[in-house]
């Protein structure tokens, strides 16, 4: 089994590789779906024993991957202060070729209908991690975000995700109102949530090729997005409270589509 020491400066250099991954959940999921994505493992020396990090340390190993002994010290400043739970990966980015990222998810599916999300300049990290986790757990085969004004794939988004970002493809486009239009032309169907909109979530079908899209925490949709959409809905609201959080939106409206489409296939 590739095997070192950390010698002194190496998880800095990592670092400013700029990609990494960590959490035993997240990581476990990189090294059984994607290890020949990881670069390198890097595990905590004061909890070598602990069995989940032997599990790791045991996936490394048959994968090929250089396991490194590192301090918590090296480990707190590898995931800038973030909860590591003993173990970071170094990983290798996907191609940063949107396009092509969309036209691999719409392929992998084959004849099935297309479920995408879109989240228009989401710039809270834990909210785009929750985001991905419900869009894995909902069969989304593409998360699309602007590449401007909005949060992308970091260490932190990784974590909430708990490695829903490496099992659903996160596409950051230059031109949003662009891509959408595309989809459009493909014939995905463009669902966008508002507030004021006169129909609700409940009232539209949801079950055909559809783009589902949730703005920003606090402005919302974009002008541009908005007039994007083929279909506005809301969320019903009974409480108090005006709307949601846009991880809470994305699992109710995401789960309102998976609803449908098993209605209809029964």
């Amino acid at each position: 089994m590739p095997h070192r020491r950390d010698p002194r400066g190496s998880a800095s250099r990592a670092h400013s590789a700029g990609v990494v991954a960590y959490g035993i959940h997240p990581v476990r999921v990189l090294l059984q779906r994607s290890p020949q994505r990881v670069r390198q493992l890097w595990l905590s020396s004061s909890r070598d024993c602990a069995p989940r990090l032997q599990e790791l340390r045991a996936l490394a190993g048959l994968a090929g991957i250089t396991v490194v002994d590192a301090d918590d010290s090296q480990l707190d400043k590898l995931a800038d202060g973030e909860r590591h739970q003993g173990v970071i990966v170094e990983i290798a980015p996907r191609p940063d070729d949107p396009e092509t990222q969309l036209e691999e998810a719409l392929e992998s599916l084959g004849d099935a209908p297309p479920l995408l999300l879109v989240l228009d300049g989401v710039t809270d990290p834990h909210n785009l991690g929750a985001c991905l986790r419900s869009a894995d757990a909902a069969g989304v085969a593409a998360v699309i975000v602007p590449r401007d004004r909005a949060v992308g794939l970091t260490p932190v988004v990784r974590k909430v995700a708990a490695g829903a970002a490496e099992s659903v493809p996160l596409v950051q486009v230059v031109n949003l109102a662009r891509t959408l239009r595309e989809l459009k032309a493909r014939g995905v169907w463009l669902v966008g949530t508002a507030d004021d909109a006169a129909r609700t979530l409940y009232d539209v079908d949801l079950s055909g090729p559809t783009a589902l899209i949730l703005g920003s925490e606090g402005e919302g949709m974009r002008r541009l997005t908005r007039e994007a959409c083929d279909e506005l809905v809301s969320i019903p609201m009974a409480g108090a409270v005006e709307s949601l959080n846009v991880s809470v939106a994305t699992g109710v409206a995401l789960f309102e589509a998976v609803r449908q489409r098993r209605g209809r296939k029964g």
